[in-house]
């Protein structure tokens, strides 16, 4: 069973990035960096700023900031603990891979799933009372993470799995803030 997930992560890695062309690969290239999204992320910070008491924006960019550091330990525990090998450095795949950039550390799980995924979960979270569209949010790390695999860089269980890791964590935090924080702010 498990030869045959890692087998199907390899083979739909291998589809998915080679359906990709030159002519996008700057796009691509742009859209896998964070400082790109610096605008999303004060739009975010306004909308939290506009939405929320002074005092209640502040702890729920606590709430951003103490998430982020768990997401970021969370993910160098499992590279380093796991050791998988991104697909262009895994002689079996490499060969088959269009392979933009080369980072040399470890491949499970995705950071760029993990931090993209918790950061507009927990926007979701503390605006979708307040807006509705706040859903399209998740355009975001559907893209980010998508230009990890069109890079070659990762598998999509990469992707999923941090993905998941990030939505997991979003949830905790928030919670964490309803019952511990959000009481005494009133």
């Amino acid at each position: 069973m498990f030869e045959k997930l890692l087998e199907w992560d390899q083979q739909t890695l291998i589809y998915l990035n080679n359906l990709g062309s030159e002519q996008f690969d700057s796009f691509w290239l742009t859209v896998t960096k964070f400082p790109t999204w610096i605008p999303l992320f004060l739009l975010i910070i306004f909308l939290l700023i506009r939405t929320h008491s002074r005092k209640e924006s502040v702890w729920i960019f606590l709430s951003y900031v103490s998430m982020l550091l768990v997401v970021t330990a969370a993910i160098f525990l499992a590279k380093e603990n796991v050791g998988r090998l991104r697909p262009i450095n895994d002689t079996s795949v490499n060969t088959f891979l269009r392979a933009l950039t080369k980072p040399s550390d470890y491949s499970f799980f995705s950071g760029h799933a993990a931090s993209s995924f918790s950061i507009a979960m927990l926007s979701i979270l503390y605006l979708r009372k307040k807006m509705k569209w706040i859903y399209v949010l998740f355009l975001w790390p559907l893209l980010f993470t998508f230009s990890r695999m069109y890079l070659g860089v990762h598998y999509p269980f990469d992707i999923l799995v941090g993905g998941l890791v990030g939505i997991l964590f979003a949830y905790i935090f928030y919670r964490m803030h309803q019952k511990f924080t959000a009481p005494y702010l009133m």
